[in-house]
């Protein structure tokens, strides 16, 4: 049976650069890789031919000699490649598998232990955790729970139930991969026996199921600096899950976030407060005190005149400036609230005051609607 071209088989164009054969044979090997098609022998020879194929186009000079002579450039010399590229022109699918799949082929999983046994690194963790604005000011240790799987107590995180070890995997000899020629290529696989671990328990541990790590809660102290904001990520190094098997731990990762705060609006280190002030106070002046998150208090002037939306300014009264000894701003925004329910006698003043009033009174409001009344006559 004639081979495929090799293109058609990646379903590729012939000029496809490195990443698109790269993306379309990361596709297609997952798709018809043996061990998620177990006994299927069409998704084998499927599986076998593109990793073939792959293995040739993505090295330049198999390549080019491919593009020019097609599969006639690999059957000189009893499958050892065309005449004049070498030894080094054959290579192991392992080196396919270890470039593009990497831990999911059994290439790197957090090294080897002793023995050959492998030692899987244990996943990281999560954990929201959420606090107030206050606490964020202050900082503070906190205590929290995590639910992970740790170190199982009676084997010592081996796996191996108590008076017994490990023993060499007779399938790999301990090497934790076996290997396959199929013609030009040697197909490297994860042992099926032991996983590519390379050796086996003799005896699992009871409690752990030989998984070298249970199921628990830690209760663990964080502690919080000053300043911290909302979106903020503290890692805990070697705080995640157990590795397998005497594997190492991930970390635990900790987000943080802020709760709504009743007055204060944080941006950055600054904080910004809204506060309604009577029409009177924003006409004649006055003043007002406002809390502050230190549990002091600050003095707020409002100057005559006061137009709705104006800020003031309470230099350093704001958040913790995160690694520093500075702090940010407070800015209160003042509202100026119109007085409603008026008696007959408010009414008559601000009637008389209306009466009274002139363009240096309201400069803006008078200027706008004269532009408005050159824009009618025009």
């Amino acid at each position: 049976m004639a081979k495929r071209d090799f293109y058609e088989v990646l379903g590729v164009p012939k000029g496809s650069d490195d990443a698109a054969l790269k993306s379309a044979y990361r596709k297609l090997a997952m798709q018809y890789h043996p061990d998620r098609n177990p006994g299927n022998d069409e998704a084998e020879h499927k599986f076998k031919e593109i990793s073939e194929a792959y293995d040739t186009l993505k090295d330049p000079q198999k390549r080019a000699a491919y593009d020019r002579f097609g599969h006639a450039a690999f059957e000189q010399g009893g499958g050892r490649g065309p005449a004049g590229f070498g030894p080094e022109f054959s290579s192991s699918m392992s080196d396919i598998f270890e470039d593009i799949f990497g831990d999911f082929m059994g290439g790197g999983g957090g090294g080897r232990g002793r023995g050959g046994q492998s030692r899987l690194r244990g996943s990281d963790l999560r954990y929201n955790l959420e606090i107030s604005l206050d606490e964020a000011f202050t900082g503070q240790t906190v205590d929290i729970d995590v639910p992970t799987l740790a170190a199982c107590d009676t084997c010592e995180g081996t796996g191996a139930k108590p008076g017994t070890g490990m023993s060499t995997c007779r399938h790999c000899n301990g090497q934790g991969k076996v290997r396959a020629a199929q013609g030009f290529f040697t197909i490297e696989r994860t042992c099926p026996v032991c996983n590519g671990r390379g050796q086996i328990l003799e005896q699992p541990c009871t409690d752990c199921g030989g998984q070298g790590r249970r199921q628990q809660n830690r209760t663990l102290s964080v502690d919080i600096p000053k300043g911290i904001e909302d979106g903020t990520r503290i890692r805990l190094a070697n705080e995640g899950e157990a590795g397998l098997r005497g594997g190492p731990p991930g970390d635990l990762y900790i987000f943080i976030s802020l709760k709504p705060h009743d007055l204060f609006h944080r941006d950055g280190a600054d904080l910004y407060a809204r506060v309604p002030i009577a029409m009177t106070t924003a006409a004649l002046g006055g003043e007002f005190e406002v809390p502050t998150l230190d549990a002091a208090r600050a003095r707020v002037k409002v100057s005559p005149g006061t137009q709705p939306g104006q800020r003031v300014r309470l230099k350093g009264k704001g958040m913790p400036i995160l690694r520093s000894k500075d702090f940010g701003d407070l800015y209160v925004q003042l509202d100026v609230e119109t007085p409603q329910s008026l008696t007959k006698r408010q009414r008559e003043l601000l009637e008389e005051f209306d009466r009274e009033s002139t363009q240096d009174n309201s400069p803006t409001s008078d200027g706008f609607f004269d532009k408005l009344k050159k824009m009618f006559e025009g």
